[in-house]
């Protein structure tokens, strides 16, 4: 298995009540539909997430990747939330469409307007977005009083891809982002290469993030849902993410026996301590049973390295935040196996910088599901 993570090329939002100010810089990422006392109509915030497409590339290149199913989804990380308190849906569409980053921060005084906004998606005045004459399966959707807030594909030509997806929230779900975009990654990459097929060819505009119509623009005083992310400006760790996953998953044990008691030792070798931010590596497992058989020989049993069960996983953890970057996964952090002993490969460019980690491995023997977290510690540096 292996997890790479990439981080936005640019982000914004776009806010109706001001359409033509730039948040570029702002640390905040806002998606909202409000009506303050202040304002004649309610206002919108939607936002814009870009990743650099060769880095996209970059990645699924590596694979081979006839045979080797990727998957990506999209990550943000909630820094405030207010008004949810009924069931309301976010949606995340490929955003059609170049649009500038600009500088600017909200409320900028005088205010910002050398980069993307509601009205405009480069500087004001320049560039805005369409309000009709659509191109196929490409919209938008605003209000006369407030026209613009970008514009999106809602389907492609390809009835087996999917490019519409959308998150779920109420009064108690969390309120992180979370969205499987396999289908959009997928038809960027295509697209980037002009492979042939029936598919639309979509350039890597981004991502563009908003409420469902139902919620937008609604007047009704008892729903304005308002929820802030942390942007790729962000001082903390939670930026938004692509994370790009695939499965190497292999098992040919040779002759190695399997660990077959849950009193057993771990021990991760390949594992010097600091790792470069750019860096992969791959880290073996020695197993041995902590109490092993009582046998009659004059060799050590402790030379013999055992192979972990199949279903055996990994995940990473921060430990300042005592959070995972990497969680157990069924599917994507299954640790392999060969005649040496068990083994995963870590890619260190999703782990922020100047921070310290640890390994947790997961296996499960004879029923019983044990996890091992002995101290397994590394640091990743700026490369």
């Amino acid at each position: 298995m292996a997890v790479y993570k990439l981080f936005p090329l640019q982000d914004s939002t776009l806010y109706s009540g001001y359409p033509e100010m730039n948040t570029g810089i702002d640390a905040i990422l806002e998606i909202s539909s409000t009506y303050p006392s202040t304002f004649s109509t309610p206002i919108v915030a939607r936002s814009l997430i870009q990743f650099d497409q060769s880095q996209i590339n970059s990645i699924i290149d590596t694979l081979n990747t006839s045979s080797t199913a990727i998957s990506a989804s999209l990550k943000t990380f909630i820094a405030d939330a207010s008004g949810v308190v009924m069931k309301s849906d976010i949606y995340v569409y490929p955003s059609s469409g170049s649009w500038n980053n600009g500088s600017g921060e909200y409320l900028d005084n005088p205010s910002t307007v050398n980069g993307v906004g509601w009205e405009f998606r480069a500087n004001s005045g320049s560039n805005p977005w369409l309000l009709d004459s659509f191109t196929e399966n490409v919209t938008g959707s605003y209000i006369a009083a407030s026209p613009g807030g970008g514009n999106w594909y809602t389907a492609s030509t390809d009835t087996n891809l999917n490019l519409e997806y959308s998150q779920s929230f109420n009064l108690r779900t969390t309120k992180d982002i979370n969205m499987d975009v396999t289908d959009i990654v997928k038809t960027w990459y295509s697209s980037s290469y002009n492979i042939p097929g029936t598919y639309t060819e979509i350039e890597n505009n981004g991502f563009i993030l908003k409420w469902s119509d139902e919620v937008e623009f609604d007047s009704n005083l008892s729903i304005q849902p308002k929820m802030q992310f942390y942007s790729v400006d962000t001082n903390t760790i939670y930026p938004p993410q692509l994370e790009i996953k695939w499965r190497d998953y292999k098992y040919d044990k040779g002759g190695l026996s399997t660990i077959n008691t849950p009193d057993l030792y771990l021990a991760i070798d390949n594992n010097q301590g600091i790792f470069y931010s750019e860096s992969i590596n791959q880290f073996r497992i020695n197993c041995r049973p902590e109490f092993p058989t009582r046998t009659f020989q004059t060799a050590s049993i402790y030379t013999d390295n055992f192979a972990l069960p199949e279903e055996s996983y990994y995940a990473i953890k921060d430990l300042d935040t005592n959070e995972f970057v990497i969680d157990f996964d069924s599917e994507f952090t299954q640790i392999s196996c060969d005649n040496i002993g068990s083994y995963f490969t870590l890619y260190m460019n999703g782990l922020e910088p100047e921070r310290y980690y640890e390994i947790l491995i997961q296996t499960t023997v004879d029923g019983n599901t044990i996890v091992k977290d002995d101290q397994y510690y590394f640091k990743v540096v700026n490369g």
